[in-house]
């Protein structure tokens, strides 16, 4: 996807790995209609990564979901 037609980042539905600990150096993922967005717990009005499920996927090793 590219900058220009991904949708817009939710304000809220964040989470962060039940894995995370509590130092604070961690990524939070929210899914969107036909994206994942992803961005640094520390930054939360920070810049925000928007991958398509097809790439979460590969990424998380995960089977897209539909």
């Amino acid at each position: 996807m590219n900058g220009t037609d991904h949708p817009r980042p939710p304000a809220t539905g964040w989470r962060k790995s039940s894995h995370s600990g509590d130092e604070g150096a961690c990524v939070e993922m929210a899914l969107l209609p036909a994206a994942v967005a992803v961005r640094d717990s520390k930054d939360p009005a920070g810049p925000v990564l928007v991958f398509s499920p097809t790439a979460w996927a590969a990424f998380t090793g995960a089977p897209p979901r539909g």
